[in-house]
């Protein structure tokens, strides 16, 4: 049986956090996320992991975060550069800004031949969200699939965030999935204001993707042509990004995918903000203290 893939996001400009967030210790020995991230994935039955970073923080990286696995799995890296688009598109004059998730996952299309989740670096899915993600993976289903979390226990308290807030059907199989980027929390529910300031108001009970995606290398000749229309459609903007849950969301429109909506009972956190930090660090150790992680996680 072929052991699915774990493609990790990490090529984030960590803007809002003032840093490279993907290597800030979180745990008691100096691990990160990605570190908890990595131990989920490895007893779910992963067998293999795919770094997607920038060229400019490749060796602080590879030294921090990647020498940590390198004996333990196999690891391999890929770079998501602004300059890698496809003919006849160039980079527009002044653009700083990553092309976003789904540009990201394109990266990888050399390296994965096998079923593969993909994952953002900063989130913290939980040990059940792996389980159900690989059970999955192997299962040689064609569907892909998507961990669904609940939005309220997803917001930060220090600002806004970006979620793909997603409808499905009877058998949990994902209809629709509209990106909002920026929810707030809005007394028992949230709101989300859109560029135009348009005011969305939710619930806060909505399953929203927290880019927790299960694929097969099927999806990579879906992406170029996806990532080509966005290019024609924003390609000369300098912000505008092309997101993985909104391309999802397109091929499952137009039937040329079906996306299964799994649900994991364990709670999500991550660190979009500095200040989110210290509730992080309170969680893993409340979760050490119960038992579900070793105080020292690669002893």
């Amino acid at each position: 049986m072929t052991k699915p893939t774990l493609l990790v996001l990490a090529a984030g400009m960590g803007s809002r956090y003032g840093g490279l967030k993907q290597i800030d210790p979180v745990g008691p020995n100096g691990e990160t996320i990605i570190d908890y991230s990595i131990f989920d994935a490895m007893r779910a039955g992963f067998g293999k992991l795919v770094f997607v970073i920038r060229k400019d923080i490749e060796q602080q990286f590879r030294e921090i975060v990647g020498s940590r696995f390198e004996k333990r799995i196999a690891v391999e890296y890929v770079y998501q550069e602004l300059d890698k688009l496809p003919a006849p598109y160039s980079l527009p004059a002044g653009r700083t800004k990553p092309w976003g998730t789904t540009h990201a996952i394109l990266m990888a299309e050399g390296v994965i031949n096998e079923p593969f989740a993909a994952i953002n670096a900063d989130d913290f899915y939980g040990q059940e969200a792996y389980q159900v993600l690989a059970k999955h993976l192997v299962s040689g289903t064609p569907d892909y699939a998507m961990v669904g979390f609940i939005l309220k226990n997803t917001l930060s308290d220090h600002g806004s965030v970006a979620r793909g807030v997603s409808r499905v059907d009877a058998n949990d199989y994902l209809t629709n999935i509209v990106e909002l980027t920026k929810i707030d929390r809005d007394g028992s529910g949230a709101k989300d204001t859109g560029a135009d300031g348009k005011i969305t108001q939710l619930t806060g009970d909505e399953a929203v993707s927290m880019n927790f995606w299960g694929f097969t290398p099927a999806l990579f000749p879906q992406l170029k042509v996806e990532f080509e229309k966005f290019l024609k459609r924003a390609g000369t903007e300098q912000k505008s990004e092309c997101y993985i849950p909104a391309t999802v969301g397109e091929l499952v429109t137009n039937g040329q995918a079906k996306c299964k909506v799994l649900r994991s009972s364990d709670s999500w956190f991550g660190v979009t903000y500095r200040e989110d930090r210290p509730q992080v660090v309170e969680s893993i150790r409340q979760l050490i203290a119960q038992g579900k992680y070793p105080e020292q996680l690669w002893a």
